[in-house]
């Protein structure tokens, strides 16, 4: 066998590092559309907590789609419309849709911290502790590990984006 064991070349750190960005941007995306499904069933004393929600979901899209486009690539693009894990009727169905938003959004973002460099590691685990927080929130309670104890187990988590796209 030949060649040096220092680790991934940097091409490969690049591919890596864009392909955890992308799922990001694919979960950001599930995200904003799981907020707009929360928004419309939330009652009206956490409606302020699910617009935060939405708004910041928003803006670290838009971040994304700005990195991923820096680095020279296309964005990954939204579904028009994604499967929930389960039907939303009321308001307590829609505080348990944003909680699993909010974990299954910190869960990709472990990706990304395990995959980036540097800078974009530092903000990826700005956005899984801003993840954890909300799910915290929705739930009312914590785990310990965000972003890792969520997705042992489950197909849904380990896919890389809240929920899936339906055509």
């Amino acid at each position: 066998m030949t060649g040096s064991s220092a680790g991934p070349s940097k091409e490969s750190k690049d591919n890596g590092e864009l392909t955890a960005l992308q799922a990001a941007l694919a979960a950001e995306h599930a995200a904003v559309y799981g907020y707009g499904v929360v928004g419309g069933r939330i009652g009206a004393a956490r409606r302020t907590e699910a617009q935060a929600g939405y708004d910041a979901h928003r803006a670290r899209r838009d971040a994304l789609v700005r990195e991923v486009r820096d680095l020279g690539a296309e964005p990954v693009a939204a579904s028009a419309a994604y499967a929930l894990p389960f039907p939303v009727a009321d308001a307590a169905a829609a505080v348990r849709l944003a909680a699993e938003l909010e974990e299954r959004v910190a869960g990709v973002y472990s990706d990304l911290v395990r995959a980036a460099g540097d800078q974009r590691r530092r903000e990826a685990a700005g956005a899984l502790r801003e993840a954890a927080v909300r799910a915290v929130r929705w739930r009312g309670g914590s785990v310990a590990f965000p972003g890792l104890a969520e997705r042992a187990g489950t197909d849904a988590a380990t896919s890389g984006a809240p929920a899936a796209p339906t055509a």
